[in-house]
């Protein structure tokens, strides 16, 4: 009963809190004068992606690594095939392939590498630390372009928020996501750790779902609020967090023992839930492609649960 409680107390902070974010998020990109895109994918993915790192490290140093690495992973699913498929249920998106850009083919890329590393078994701290190498290099070409396209401020719907208002809500919006995150991992872990479920099971499904919760809130927001290139960035840019970050930082702290059957499994979905994502010439992403990337999503967890 105390674990259903705690996810139940995720859901209400994770909506208030992701209100309060979303507005940072607009007020962030006004003040920078910088595109809402290019704040999502850093300053939002890389917040949101916060629990992530949090699990993933503190699982590192307990010893524990697999844990970190099936949340990490198990996070890069929960982004594009649940969060994002349901994002899609409320209409097509409208982007461009400009939005994605260079960010979307790298975010392609680190699956395969990712898989080429776990062949043998591990992921060495020398391969964490490739991995954490590109993650520097793609964000220092992040910032360097992204002060290169520095414009005049425009209306993006923020409101009056001053650049100090814009901080608070978005400490106090992104503070509530992390906690509603922790309660639901609470809760979640101690429901499947009386079922007997696998270390890397946990993390792949059910941590990764918990904290994935401020990237849920803030796209579906996003969303309905009528800025769908915030979530489309803030989804990219924490898939790049996740898979090169938060796995450098976990294998680099403690080599990661590879379970290679059901890695192999998270990072395949992973790859076809984000080629799924790519839009059509017109720029469109397509209601259906919605049902297929939750089909996609539900058809993970189910192999991954009997694994």
């Amino acid at each position: 009963m105390t674990d259903l409680l705690w996810i139940l107390g995720a859901v209400v902070l994770a909506a208030a809190g992701g209100e309060a974010f979303l507005k940072s998020i607009l007020g962030a990109a006004l003040h920078l004068r910088v595109p809402k895109i290019i704040v999502a994918t850093t300053l939002a993915a890389f917040a949101t992606s916060a629990p992530e790192l949090t699990v993933s490290t503190v699982a590192a140093l307990a010893g524990q690594p697999e844990i970190g690495l099936g949340d990490a992973l198990g996070s890069n699913v929960v982004n594009i095939g649940l969060i994002f498929g349901l994002a899609l249920l409320y209409g097509a998106v409208q982007t461009t392939r400009a939005d994605f850009g260079r960010d979307f083919y790298l975010a392609l890329a680190v699956p395969l590498l990712t898989f080429l590393f776990a062949l043998d078994g591990r992921i060495a701290r020398g391969e964490a630390v490739v991995l954490l190498t590109i993650f520097l290099v793609w964000l220092a070409w992040v910032v360097r372009g992204a002060l290169r396209r520095r414009g005049a401020a425009v209306d993006i719907g923020a409101g009056n928020l001053s650049p100090g208002k814009s901080l608070v809500l978005g400490v106090l919006g992104l503070g509530a996501l992390i906690a509603a995150g922790r309660l639901f991992v609470g809760g979640a872990t101690g429901i499947a750790t009386a079922l007997g479920v696998d270390a890397f099971v946990i993390g792949a499904v059910l941590v990764a779902v918990g904290t994935s919760l401020p990237e849920l809130v803030t796209v579906i927001l996003s969303r309905l609020r009528g800025h769908d290139d915030v979530g489309v960035g803030t989804l990219i840019g924490s898939n790049l967090f996740n898979g090169l970050a938060i796995v450098g930082i976990a294998g680099s702290i403690h080599p990661i023992a590879v379970p290679l059957a059901e890695v192999t499994l998270t990072l395949a979905c992973g790859l076809i839930a984000l080629l799924l994502l790519l839009p059509g010439r017109s720029g469109l992403i397509v209601r259906h492609r919605g049902v297929l990337l939750l089909i996609l999503y539900a058809g993970f967890v189910l192999v991954t649960l009997k694994s």
